[in-house]
């Protein structure tokens, strides 16, 4: 069966074609008598508007596109949260997509999103070369949340990744830990300035460091871990370099038959909800993953509808939220 079209409808509420434009578009120039005529007719033949039609004469479509790098890794839904609320109250409906850690999903997600013509893009962790984003943000305006960058056309939301670190090491040393050993979080979004903050705490208080190169995967925590303990060196600490990480290295040392934290103290970042699940309990960093998302918003629609041309980098400072899984060390 052909679709209903707005003619049908203008015939079956015996109004003009024109009127039925307006009134969908709820205009005020329509008395309530004749929108509701419209609106019953469009109910009774299943009619829906043709939004890109719509968009095309407008030249907005209402819609963000939020592409996640890594749809398995519970941080990005928390920042998707504050994005689907923020996009709501704004009256912008959010398209979603996920690059699963491959690059160029992610470049034909980024140009799917411009094809879609949607009016602006949220990356989060986005591992794309600066320049080929911010040959993007040429087109349609991008917000990158989760990634530091020095640019003059992209906007930026970060949480204060270095000093995170600070806090959590800080936070072990006040307990005592001298041999405390960081899994690096690789090419994942925020990981370098992680290592820098680890490294950096750890020469303030005549600490050897031990960087364990790995990914934020349970996986790669895990094989980190177990590397660790097969060295020959003292381990009484472990800062992981996310929350997923951190759950690897938990069952690596379950596995030797120690014990967290008495044996050995553990810490994550990003206070995802499996750090904040009872029976895991994981001391953590927290990102203020929902604010991040609302910052992103606010940036987009500064410059969609203020016209705002400079870019803005936005950083927020985290937060250490102590649970069971770091004590002082045994003696």
């Amino acid at each position: 069966m052909a679709k209903p079209t707005m003619d049908d409808v203008a015939r079956r509420a015996g109004v003009s074609r024109a009127l039925v434009s307006l009134a969908l578009r709820d205009s005020g120039k329509v008395s309530a008598s004749s929108r509701a005529a419209v609106m019953a007719a469009a109910d009774e033949l299943g009619y829906r508007p043709n939004l890109i039609a719509r968009h095309l004469a407008s030249k907005q479509t209402r819609t963000l596109g939020l592409l996640i790098n890594d749809l398995h890794n519970p941080y990005f839904p928390g920042v998707a949260d504050g994005v689907k609320h923020a996009a709501d109250r704004r009256g912008y409906r959010l398209l979603l997509n996920s690059a699963f850690l491959d690059d160029d999903d992610e470049r034909a997600a980024l140009e799917t999103f411009i094809d879609f013509r949607v009016d602006g893009i949220i990356l989060t962790g986005a591992r794309l070369p600066a320049a080929v984003i911010e040959r993007a943000a040429a087109s349609t305006p991008i917000v990158v949340v989760s990634r530091p960058m020095r640019s003059d056309a992209i906007d930026t939301i970060n949480n204060d990744d270095r000093l995170g670190a600070t806090f959590a090491v800080e936070h072990l040393v006040e307990l005592g830990h001298r041999h405390i050993w960081h899994i690096d979080g690789g090419r994942g979004a925020g990981a370098a300035q992680r290592r820098t903050g680890y490294e950096a705490t750890m020469r303030k208080h005549g600490l050897e460091s031990h960087v364990l190169s790995g990914a934020f995967t349970e996986a790669s925590g895990a094989s980190a871990a177990q590397r660790a303990l097969k060295s020959g060196r003292p381990v009484t600490a472990i800062f992981a370099g996310n929350d997923l990480s951190a759950l690897g290295a938990l069952d690596a040392i379950d596995e030797v038959g120690l014990e967290v934290p008495d044996d050995i103290s553990l810490v994550g970042y990003d206070n995802t909800f499996v750090a904040a699940l009872r029976h895991v309990a994981l001391t953590t960093v927290d990102q203020a993953r929902e604010k991040l998302g609302e910052l992103a918003i606010e940036a987009l629609i500064e410059r969609i509808e203020c016209g705002r041309t400079e870019a803005v980098h936005h950083v927020i400072a985290p937060s250490l939220v102590i649970r069971d899984t770091t004590a002082p060390p045994r003696r």
